[in-house]
């Protein structure tokens, strides 16, 4: 199985990122998606989740800002990050909960300037 995130990128501060993450069509039709992120010398945390309904979740430190979306035609889970903060940088992975298994994509580096 394979997860692959793109979008990451250097952006100032007030700034915004388009975050994708592509996996096979066996997996991503039956999984709540989810996007995570670390921070250097942090545990990873939960950024964001839609189920297969597209029902979203989302951590206190990014609701208003960001929005978690999936195209279920191409596979695809993004992440709209609006009005960053230096604070958001970090390696931002996708994850697809299949069942009981957990599938996680390479993280893509997201560095946000002051």
């Amino acid at each position: 199985v394979q997860l692959q995130a793109s979008g990451g990128g250097l952006v100032q501060a007030g700034g915004s990122l388009r975050l994708s993450c592509s996996a096979s069509r066996s997996i991503f039709s039956s999984s709540v998606m989810g996007w995570y992120r670390q921070a250097p010398g942090k545990q990873r945390e939960l950024v964001a989740t839609i189920d297969i309904g597209g029902s979203t979740n989302y951590a206190d430190s990014v609701k208003g800002r960001f929005t978690i979306s999936r195209d279920n035609a191409k596979n695809t889970v993004y992440l709209r990050t609006n009005s960053l903060k230096p604070e958001d940088t970090a390696a931002y992975y996708c994850k697809a909960d299949w069942g009981s298994i957990n599938y996680w994509g390479q993280g893509t580096l997201v560095t946000v300037s002051s």
